[in-house]
């Protein structure tokens, strides 16, 4: 083990995949919505290939899967579109979501202080 690999999560270089219950994440979560779309991002140093599914409302989760081939065939599975983030980006409506967050959660948290 190096020096740095427990602060990164990692323990030889080897990174985590995926598992079944990733996949049984993102088909129970994409059952419970409407309007989901995958969005592929690709393997990094830092993570594996990951699936970010987003909902009509801007709602998303992530988990890794094993390659876009096995993005490919659970979206297919679950009956959605599927892009890749490095050519399309990131959906308007996730940021817009994701900002909504922000200001419920400044609120909140305004509200407790006071």
């Amino acid at each position: 083990m190096g020096l740095f690999d427990r602060f990164r999560g990692r323990r030889s270089g080897v990174l985590r995949g995926a598992s079944s219950a990733d996949a049984e994440h993102l088909i129970n979560w994409s059952a419970r919505r409407q309007g989901v779309e995958g969005y592929l991002e690709p393997r990094t140093t830092v993570t594996e290939t990951t699936l970010m599914l987003i909902a009509h409302d801007g709602e998303w989760t992530r988990r890794r899967v094993d390659g876009p081939a096995a993005a490919h065939r659970l979206t297919r599975k679950i009956g959605i579109p599927l892009y890749e983030v490095s050519k399309v980006g990131y959906p308007q409506r996730m940021r817009d979501y994701q900002a909504r967050q922000r200001i419920l959660r400044d609120r909140s948290r305004r509200a407790a202080d006071n």
